[in-house]
């Protein structure tokens, strides 16, 4: 009996390295399978997304081209309205030469005229109180 003790301790462990090796042999070759499927699942990603990021891509081009354009039209609009900014002033001014300058020329001689005719008018005025206070004088005066 003493002879198959050793014997039976080394079966032991060969069956038992055995068994370590088939198990590993058994992870080896599912981590290959699971690489694979990962691949696999990897590429069909990425063929589904292509579409997607190429449609995504297209709609940063479309919209990289609508802020150009918009851009571009709030500088013409911008110009448009300098310019209308522009004509209004010189209009305004081209206004004030035609019309307020004679007008103001106008009330200017308006402005003469009336005080050429109130001068005029306060020395009959002015005589006819001098008549008054004359003879308002004399009535006083004892002599």
């Amino acid at each position: 009996m003493s002879d198959w003790s050793p014997n039976w301790f080394l079966a032991a462990i060969a069956v038992a390295t055995g068994v370590m090796a088939v198990i590993q042999l058994g992870a080896v070759v599912y981590g290959a399978r699971l690489a694979r499927r990962m691949n696999r699942l990897a590429d069909r990603v990425e063929r589904e997304i292509d579409p997607f990021l190429g449609k995504v891509q297209e709609m940063g081009s479309d919209a990289t081209r609508a802020t150009k354009l918009a851009v571009a039209q709030v500088e013409r609009a911008d110009e448009l309205m300098a310019q209308l900014a522009r004509r209004a002033e010189a209009t305004l001014d081209l206004v004030q030469d035609v019309l307020v300058a004679p007008a103001r020329r106008g009330l200017a001689l308006l402005e003469g005229l009336r005080a050429m005719f109130s001068s005029v008018r306060k020395p009959a005025e002015a005589r006819s109180d001098d008549t008054k206070a004359a003879e308002e004088d004399e009535a006083l005066f004892i002599g």
